[in-house]
């Protein structure tokens, strides 16, 4: 059994990092996998970079110009909505032609285009889609927020700066429409949230759709001394520490606002005193001028950070780690807190809910309520800390999302569609 992921970066981005860990485990497993990307990091000879430089910067420049121009030149979510106008046709590499199963992860910015998806749909190949976040079941968007529209037909698009009945995300809905309509696809998504948004959707509610979580190296992830780790980071042995982590931290989709409204009341409630909390963060702040000194505590950024160990040691040494994001398709620092021995805060409006058992495995907090997240907070440090074995809590993400546990999965999927 060969299969070829797709999936625009092998590293950047969530379902980058969610794809590349997939491929480890299902080679630990004994399945022979290539990924074909558009932007190559590691050196892994399974992974099959695409287009040349040039190319791929055209390609990813012309779709947001076509974005541009159909905004009535306006750079409004420029960045956060895909058309899928240009891309590459994969159906010649060899690596399609050697694939007995192409399996789609997430595929925008210049890497595929409507057609060149469509090409792959007429190859006769069997096909598994794993949805990362909503753009399968919408027109543009990655997320709908609170617009269903995508349940009937996409108009009027709050994305768009003009919305109309036959603006951009109309057009591209059509086309999606066209695209999906009567192909046998195999959609997987991360979550139960999301799956129930695709079965709901009018683009692919008529698809076989079922729920397979990301999958997370037990190896990559380790419970250390919590005042070693603190040691070993520099980080103050007194405080309690909260722990926050994103690809980019002030990204609005990440709620950084609404956790520092947490701290201002915690603060101001008296649970804690000003001296007695650490806020730690990992990731990329875009602009710092404008989200730091809004910070009411300590605060150390620890930037960028990829060393497996470095990231361990840090859930490690918190208290809890806390996700105040408006969705979550899955929720990966949740499973790797919790792999590590940390209590993670979230709220449980979307795909943390699957990995969160309130009060037994972390706390699910009321959307988008600081105060809600503050109790949380709360929580974790005092009650949680006390009451939850940091051992039970690595045991239920080997149970549940190990390598092995989540390959079997695509594997019983895998044969059944050769079997086809």
């Amino acid at each position: 059994m060969k299969i070829l992921f797709v999936n625009t970066s092998d590293n950047s981005g969530g379902a980058a990092i969610a794809a590349s860990r997939l491929m480890v485990a299902l080679k630990d497993s004994g399945i022979e996998v290539e990924m074909l990307v558009l932007h190559k990091d590691s050196s892994s000879p399974d992974i099959i970079k695409i287009g040349g430089k040039w190319e791929t910067s055209f390609k990813f420049i012309w779709e947001r110009f076509v974005i541009w121009l159909n905004n009535l030149f306006s750079k409004k979510n420029l960045f956060t909505v895909s058309i899928a106008n240009t891309g590459f046709n994969i159906t010649e590499t060899s690596q399609f032609k050697e694939a007995d199963i192409i399996h789609l992860h997430w595929i925008n910015q210049g890497l595929l285009s409507i057609s060149g998806i469509k090409e792959i749909f007429s190859s006769g190949k069997p096909i598994v889609w794993t949805m990362h976040d909503m753009w399968e079941c919408t027109s543009i968007c990655h997320h709908a927020y609170s617009c269903d529209a995508f349940k009937t037909i996409c108009r009027n698009c709050p994305m768009l700066r003009f919305p109309h009945s036959k603006d951009l995300s109309y057009h591209v809905f059509k086309k999606k429409e066209t695209l999906f309509r009567n192909v046998p696809i195999n959609i997987v998504s991360v979550s139960k949230w999301l799956a129930g948004l695709a079965k709901s959707s009018a683009l692919i509610k008529d698809k076989h759709i079922e729920v397979i979580p990301n999958t997370l190296s037990l190896d990559d992830f380790t419970i250390f001394d919590k005042q070693e780790s603190r040691q070993t980071l520099n980080l103050p042995k007194e405080k309690f520490i909260i722990l926050f982590g994103a690809a980019r931290i002030d990204d609005p989709i990440k709620g950084f606002d609404i956790l520092i409204k947490a701290i201002q009341h915690l603060i101001s409630q008296k649970h804690f005193t000003k001296d007695e909390l650490l806020l730690v963060t990992f990731g990329i702040i875009k602009h710092p001028d404008s989200v730091i000194p809004q910070i009411p505590i300590e605060h150390i950024n620890m930037g960028w950070v990829t060393d497996k160990t470095i990231i361990s040691k840090l859930y490690s040494a918190a208290n809890v780690t806390v996700s105040t994001s408006k969705y979550e398709t899955f929720g990966q620092t949740l499973i790797e807190a919790q792999a590590c021995g940390c209590i993670p805060i979230s709220f449980g409006n979307s795909g943390q809910a699957d990995i969160i058992t309130h009060k037994v495995n972390g706390y699910l907090a009321k959307y988008l309520s600081f105060e809600s997240i503050a109790d949380g907070i709360a929580w974790g440090i005092t009650e949680g800390e006390s009451s939850i074995k940091r051992e039970d809590l690595r045991d239920e993400v080997l149970r549940k999302y190990s390598g092995k546990t989540v390959a079997a999965q695509y594997i019983t999927l895998y044969k059944k569609l050769i079997k086809k």
